[in-house]
């Protein structure tokens, strides 16, 4: 099994800034894609950004020129860097990691346990 481990998240002013954390632990072969969701009270999670072992990022149109993603594939850890944060970020943010775990043949996407992004003055 894998586990995977939320910080980072709290209360912020419009215009600030947070970074998420996210490491992932267990009996892991490989993590193929990463990515960061949200869901806001209400309403269906929501794919943030999403990045590939290689590197290569893909963002929400909502979030483009102020997130980055980014991961330390030695440590299994994916970042999401949120800059000048809107209310409308206001959310649970959870990220997710296709691994292959020992033993299976196949990956599965596994979830982290969410953590809450807050942006009010």
């Amino acid at each position: 099994q894998v586990q995977l481990v939320e910080s980072g998240g709290g209360l912020v002013q419009p215009g600030g800034s947070l970074r998420l954390s996210c490491a992932a632990s267990g009996s892991i072969v490989r993590i193929n894609v990463m990515a960061w969701y949200l869901q806001a009270p209400g309403k269906q999670r929501e794919l943030v950004a999403v990045i590939t072992s290689g590197g290569s990022t893909n963002y929400a149109d909502s979030v483009k020129g102020r997130f980055t993603i980014s991961r330390d594939n030695a440590k299994n850890t994916v970042y999401l860097q949120m800059n000048n944060l809107k209310p409308e970020d206001t959310a649970v943010y959870y990220c997710q990691a296709n691994t292959l775990v020992a033993g299976r043949r196949y990956a599965d996407n596994y979830w982290g346990q969410g953590t809450q992004v807050t942006v009010s003055s």
